[in-house]
């Protein structure tokens, strides 16, 4: 069966571009080219992925992932952020959203399907049974997809959890930041290395009073502390 993935994009010679090339990889694409009807369109279709311009008429793009992720149907629905708006601020903000990957315009088509063929590939993996990880007063639970610190629930977005989970389950384990990338967001992760920081910032300023959980290692990237 066909992978859906709902573009909604308002330029039409960018979601050409988009579509043609996603139809040629043997994906079912959807079109929608302002935000109410985006948002309609992936409440209804449920799609295995949607492409998401940041600046659309009617709702915005960080509006409609905020609406997206939560909502119990499309929780789980990776969003892909295509955007000119490429300011460090603006991906913590996408990405705070529950955005899993943010592209910024101009892009190169290839490294473009490449990394919606990883984030579909990462969605497909199935989570059998309950699996929790328990340290430093952090619970993570891989089959509820929750954080929990000190027995409050933390809001941490899909990509910050894969990045938590990953170095939880080998504390004391230096990741580089290429390793982090490719656990929690797939191909083409040399160009994007330095998100990982501002994931690592987020995830920090999360655990308030005890940031240092999460070491730095100088030369290499992140682990966690170790018992």
């Amino acid at each position: 069966m066909q992978p859906t993935i709902l573009v909604i994009e308002d330029e039409q010679s960018i979601a050409d571009v988009v579509i043609y090339n996603l139809q040629k990889e043997g994906f079912s694409v959807h079109w929608e080219r302002d935000g109410r009807s985006g948002l309609h369109r992936a409440q209804t279709l449920i799609p295995d992925l949607v492409v998401l311009d940041l600046m659309l008429p009617g709702i915005d793009g960080l509006q409609i992932c905020r609406l997206l992720k939560a909502d119990p149907k499309t929780k789980i629905v990776p969003v892909m952020m295509l955007t000119a708006r490429g300011a460090e601020t603006d991906e913590i903000v996408g990405f705070n959203m529950g955005a899993d990957d943010y592209v910024t315009k101009p892009f190169r088509v290839q490294p473009l399907i490449h990394r919606i063929k990883a984030l579909l590939r990462r969605s497909d993996v199935a989570e059998v049974g309950k699996t929790v990880l328990t340290l430093h007063g952090i619970e993570i639970d891989r089959t509820n997809h929750t954080v929990k610190y000190k027995d409050a629930e933390l809001e941490v977005t899909p990509t910050e959890f894969r990045m938590l989970w990953t170095m939880m389950s080998q504390p004391g384990r230096p990741f580089s930041r290429n390793e982090l990338m490719e656990t929690s967001r797939g191909e083409d992760a040399n160009s994007l290395e330095r998100t990982i920081d501002v994931h690592v910032r987020a995830l920090r300023k999360k655990l308030g009073d005890t940031p240092d959980l999460i070491e730095t290692v100088r030369g290499i990237g992140y682990r966690f502390l170790r018992k």
